[in-house]
């Protein structure tokens, strides 16, 4: 088994976990914060966008199994990466879209997939593409948060469908590899 770490942030990172836990060849995926100043946040003071922090998720994945290439196809299919410290409703720099990469080789994937991206979508990527730094865990209380609250507001309306589109064009792709 190769196994890599990916460090992305693309809005609430209860959408994001949510996708990622449903990817074969994903071993663990771990919501918390990076890209600040301050030790040890909590969520209120990542919130207040106070500590420079991003919600982000930590993808531990077999790479014989999902590329990350693949992951990075998957992040740019389920958040929006053209807006700028948003995503949706959730205002603020601790929504960017980010890449914290852990190598010269995925700093170099991420470069190729965020070019290949741009001609897909409407507007500028806006998506840091910034090496890993200090990574914080989130608190208990966020871990596995889709799947312990599926019918809290939140997550039926927003994170829901992210994972029906995750599903509907990008499970099958994997699938049929």
């Amino acid at each position: 088994m190769a196994t890599e770490i990916a460090t992305l942030g693309g809005g609430c990172f209860w959408c994001i976990e949510a996708v990622y836990q449903e990817v074969d060849g994903v071993s663990a995926v771990e919501s918390g914060y990076s890209g600040g100043n301050v030790a040890n946040p909590t969520y209120e003071a990542v919130c207040s966008g106070s500590t420079g922090h991003a919600e982000v998720v930590r993808v531990t994945f077999d790479n014989a199994i999902v590329s990350y290439r693949e992951i990075l196809e998957i992040f740019f299919t389920i958040h929006d990466p053209t807006t700028l410290n948003r995503q949706g409703a959730d205002v603020g720099t601790q929504y960017r879209s980010v890449i914290f990469y852990h190598s010269p080789e995925q700093h170099e994937t991420a470069r190729h997939v965020i070019a290949e991206m741009a001609i897909v979508w409407d507007a500028p990527i806006v998506t840091e593409l910034a090496a890993a730094g200090a990574y914080f865990k989130a608190e208990d209380c966020h871990q596995n948060y889709f799947i312990q609250h599926p019918l809290q507001g939140y997550c039926a309306f927003v994170v829901a469908p992210k994972v029906a589109k995750f599903r509907s064009t990008f499970a099958a792709k994997l699938q049929a590899r």
